[in-house]
């Protein structure tokens, strides 16, 4: 259950749970299980598939980032990686499991995915449309850094299909954003949405953290402020962690320091906890422990709802995860090695971890737990599982705690539970996975 004696300061390690059982216990001699796979018949009714590349360069790296990034890459360089990803992706394209299949949602993530040139990224969709047509899918999500947008890129982009435009402003604060190390500032972020917003994207997401370094109260407020007049289909809000691979670590480590410089928890569950009211007020809707829309009929997230609904997801790419027939997968989180393995017609996969159908049911549970609302014949019917007795004692602890109230039909989130659901899923894990670390 959730120690109420934990530290409320925010110290160094991994809070954003976005898959189970944790990366820690995925192991390199468990590869040899995604090949049984690929090498496997697709079944009869396949699971919906998602296709995703990761491009892991940036401008600048900020100092609370923790993904596997370069900077001041050279244009061969990138076009380099760009063959070796085409290449990786037709390897898997040409498997019994995956040839022939179609993605429901394709997803472009990073790093900076538009830190590409118009070219590159034209080069890039093209050949990877050749493998994998796009002309079913429900989604294609493209992440972006403000300050890599023009309007001829943002013009570019739409062409290529993408439907989901995810600007990861984090705050519109030109000294908050410098100091927690990002590369554009306000007056980028705005002229880009205004570019995006005329182009006609159909969804436009921003993302914002809550508790970055030097945040306030005031500002945090007229950050929110400023989102909603710039009146996103959807807002994504994170509250601050502070994980190992980051500058922030590196530099607590030197000085000797135990505690982060931003917001402690209280702090920064309640400013999330007044941006939704915020957001409510202004006409959103809060559809998850991060995420309002102005119109939840319309604004779907069709990679996240059906990665958390157990679907195939391919990951391509340096450092990318993927879920391939029931294993997890992550390739090389290093681009030599990722190079040298795919140039080697090997897939370049670093470690895995096959699933067991009690894992596959805790995974799926803890993840659409973070959308505030369970439905629990989708387990029944899935599972053959009654989730209710499968974790009578827990639930009925965090009821008594107020985190959650449930009934015969449905497990719902309160707004306290909603706000640390990310604590109080480690309370769901298997006991050879409690207190493990996570990545």
């Amino acid at each position: 259950m959730i120690d109420s004696n934990t530290s409320e300061e925010t110290v160094v390690g991994n809070y954003f749970i976005s898959n189970y059982p944790q990366y820690s216990f995925w192991k390199p001699e468990f590869v040899k299980n995604v090949h049984d796979v690929l090498n496997s018949s697709a079944p009869s009714n396949p699971l919906p598939l998602g296709l995703y590349f990761h491009i892991p360069f940036c401008r600048k790296r900020c100092h609370f980032c923790y993904f596997r990034v370069y900077t001041n890459k050279k244009a061969s360089e990138i076009n380099a990686y760009i063959d070796s990803g085409i290449k990786e992706i037709e390897k898997y394209g040409d498997t019994p499991y995956l040839k022939g299949r179609k993605p429901k949602f394709v997803y472009f993530g990073g790093g900076t995915p538009s830190y590409l040139s118009v070219s590159q990224l034209t080069d890039l969709t093209d050949r990877m449309k050749a493998v994998f047509p796009w002309d079913e899918a429900e989604e294609v999500a493209f992440e972006c850094e403000p300050g890599t947008l023009t309007e001829k890129k943002l013009d570019a982009i739409r062409k290529l299909g993408v439907t989901r435009l995810s600007l990861g402003v984090e705050n519109l604060n030109d000294h908050i954003l410098e100091i927690n190390g990002r590369a554009h500032r306000s007056m980028e972020i705005k002229r880009a949405y205004k570019y995006a917003r005329n182009i006609g994207f159909p969804q436009i997401n921003i993302d914002l953290i809550a508790g970055m370094i030097d945040e306030t109260e005031e500002n945090w407020k007229d950050c929110v402020r400023q989102s909603i007049d710039l009146s996103p289909e959807c807002v994504t809000i994170y509250q601050m962690e502070i994980p190992y691979n980051t500058t922030i670590y590196k530099e607590m480590k030197e000085s000797g320091k135990l505690t982060a410089p931003v917001a402690d928890w209280p702090t920064k569950r309640r400013w999330v906890s007044e941006a939704f009211d915020m957001f409510v007020e202004a006409g959103y809707t809060v559809t998850s422990a991060y995420t309002v829309v102005k119109d939840p009929q319309k604004v779907k997230f069709v990679y996240r709802d059906a990665l958390w609904g157990g679907a195939d997801m391919l990951g391509t790419g340096v450092a990318s995860f993927g879920h391939i027939g029931g294993v997890h997968v992550q390739n090389e989180h290093d681009i030599g090695t990722y190079l040298t393995r795919v140039t080697d017609n090997e897939y370049p996969i670093y470690r895995a971890y096959p699933t067991n159908e009690d894992e596959t049911l805790i995974r799926e549970f803890i993840l659409q737990l973070k959308l505030g609302k369970v439905n629990l014949s989708y387990f029944k019917k899935k599972f053959n599982a009654d989730i209710l007795k499968r974790f009578q004692s827990t639930l009925n602890d965090l009821q008594q705690q107020k985190f959650l109230t449930f009934d015969d039909n449905f497990i719902e989130m309160s707004r306290d539970g909603l706000l640390q659901v990310d604590w109080i899923l480690h309370d769901f894990f298997l006991n050879e996975h409690q207190n493990a670390r996570y990545a």
